[in-house]
């Protein structure tokens, strides 16, 4: 069985291609045009073992928002395909990851029902290099979330640096999500009472 999900967006903003292997090795290509979120992007193929392809063009003439928005939409439809019937992960996990003096809390349900809980320090620097608005990052576990209908709580009790505020969560997500989709030996089938999710 593979679990590989490839997604083809475009809209009169973006042209986005997103393929991932949750089996994978970590092995990541991503070119958005926005420096900084290829370099969450990397993060969450890295430190999720998954391959990861991402090549979007956008309206950055504008500003980042739609390269962004849809980008995370493709790569939480692509996660969602890949999962195929979930049958065997383990579901639940969660991963506590520092980054200096930022800590960031992830936990996931691989439920089949989106919800988003996101808390960040606040008076957060508003940019992170020229592209990367600070508010994005809620809206990145919005879109992703809503698309691969899985629940998502993010926690950033303390931090200073945004930079490292916003990539804590990353690699935290990215830990997260690869121990929920691991294969749990004890799981038969889909592991929920509702033979579904």
């Amino acid at each position: 069985m593979t679990r590989k999900g490839r997604v083809e967006r475009g809209t009169s903003e973006t042209r986005v291609l997103v393929e991932i292997d949750l089996d994978g090795t970590g092995q990541v290509d991503v070119a958005t045009g926005v420096g900084f979120f290829d370099h969450m992007l990397a993060q969450l193929g890295k430190h999720g073992s998954f391959d990861l392809t991402v090549k979007t063009t956008g309206d950055l003439h504008i500003d980042s928002h739609h390269t962004i928005e849809d980008t995370a939409i493709a790569l939480g439809q692509a996660f969602r395909e890949a999962l195929g019937d979930k049958a065997g992960i383990r579901r639940f996990a969660d991963a506590s990851i520092p980054l200096d003096e930022a800590l960031a809390q992830v936990t996931v349900d691989v439920s089949g029902r989106p919800y988003l809980v996101h808390v960040e320090p606040e008076r957060m620097a508003p940019m992170i290099g020229p592209e990367y608005d600070t508010t994005m990052t809620r809206h990145v576990f919005e879109s992703f979330v809503a698309n691969a209908r899985v629940a998502l709580h993010v926690h950033v009790p303390y931090g200073r640096n945004a930079h490292h505020i916003v990539e804590a969560q990353f690699k935290a997500l990215a830990r997260a999500l690869r121990d929920a989709v691991a294969f749990d030996p004890k799981v038969h089938g889909v592991p929920s009472t509702k033979g579904a999710l």
